[in-house]
């Protein structure tokens, strides 16, 4: 067998990896692949180690959720590279540092592999003006501070899924949610991106776990008036807001979903009324709506929450098959309903792994 492509895909508290083998060309054989708690690499590589008989990567994939303005696409990491990636982490300070960390440590463990850092903005980067301009002076616009859009590997890895099982609809004007621990909301139109829900930060637009969606900038300035500072303002922003602070439970929908508390109910009133909300938004900057998918942890698994969120897009024609939906169908919508509505689980593993792969190809030519 040859050398294989890892993937490393750390989230804000597990670290995914996946192992590939290349069969010629662009075609990639998955060989192994799971998660594990936090983001030691020493589990992953006694893992790899059992299932591929101690052959070491020929490329290390990473999943990077914030590239900033300068990084468009994948990109071959060294030390100037990582160092520019270390500066966004304000931007991201619940995912950068761990990704990083995963990073150097898989840099360090494998020092003679190509490592390709791939990241959650760039499926976004070919926007409208319009849809990523902020209205602030030019000097601040100059320096990055734009709407970037995240979830992009998750995005992508849809799009092209769903122009296998419906060209047709996939052609058209379709909303990905990709909810999850995070939470956003895409607007695909011919399977690009025009719009989406997050914005300069993982923060904005939907509801989430731990973090608050959409806020009124002068409630950050009320806080500094009362004497909060940037670290405890952070730390409200990214880790004690969202579902949590709402339901004043949990951040994990399914424990908010089995108990019977007002404050429990209101965390799933507020997070579907503000994906329908949000959805709504994002058909209106595609001018109609032909598909709606969810994917993630919530979108992939939870049939009442999906359901409440297509009830709230019927006027839009959003219209459930009751149950495909209970069985988590990869087609849930009624038929003959005006938009088509899917179920399609995710892997942004896969997409890091082509992304690695084209990369390795690009370096190191076949004679």
């Amino acid at each position: 067998m040859g050398a294989p492509v890892l993937v490393l895909n750390a989230g804000s508290s597990t670290l995914k990896y996946a192992a590939y083998r290349a069969d010629g060309g662009s075609t990639l054989t998955a060989l192994v692949r799971g998660k594990v708690d936090g983001i030691d690499l020493d589990p992953v590589v006694e893992l790899l180690e059992r299932h591929l008989e101690g052959a070491s990567p020929s490329a290390v994939g990473h999943r990077i959720v914030h590239g900033g303005a300068d990084f468009l696409g994948p990109t071959r990491v060294d030390d100037r590279v990582l160092k520019a990636l270390e500066e966004l982490v304000p931007l991201d300070p619940l995912h950068q540092p761990r990704s990083l960390g995963a990073l150097r440590a898989a840099r360090a463990r494998y020092p003679s592999a190509l490592h390709v850092a791939c990241f959650d903005t760039s499926f976004h980067r070919g926007h409208p003006d319009v849809a990523d301009v902020v209205a602030l002076p030019r000097a601040l616009r100059e320096a990055g501070v734009r709407r970037y859009g995240f979830h992009g590997l998750s995005y992508e890895y849809v799009a092209r899924r769903l122009s296998e099982l419906d060209p047709e609809v996939a052609k058209g004007r379709v909303v990905a949610a990709h909810l999850g621990y995070g939470a956003s909301l895409c607007a695909l139109l011919d399977g690009r991106s025009v719009d989406s829900t997050m914005t300069f930060t993982a923060l904005d637009g939907l509801v989430m776990s731990t973090r608050p969606g959409s806020l009124d900038a002068g409630v950050v300035l009320w806080l500094l008036d009362r004497g909060w500072d940037r670290e405890r303002i952070a730390r409200l922003l990214w880790n004690e807001s969202g579902l949590l602070a709402l339901s004043e439970k949990s951040a994990d929908l399914r424990e908010i979903l089995a108990a019977t508390t007002p404050s429990a109910r209101l965390a799933v009133d507020v997070f579907v009324y503000t994906a329908v909300k949000e959805a709504a938004a994002m058909a209106a900057a595609l001018g109609g709506l032909d598909g709606l998918v969810f994917t993630a942890g919530i979108g992939e698994n939870q049939p009442e929450t999906r359901r409440r969120i297509a009830d709230g897009l019927s006027f839009l024609g959003v219209a459930l098959d009751e149950e495909a939906n209970r069985r988590n169908d990869i087609r849930i919508g009624t038929s003959g309903a005006r938009v088509a509505t899917f179920v399609i689980p995710t892997d942004e593993e896969d997409v890091i792994a082509r992304y690695t792969l084209a990369t390795l190809h690009k370096e190191n030519p076949a004679p």
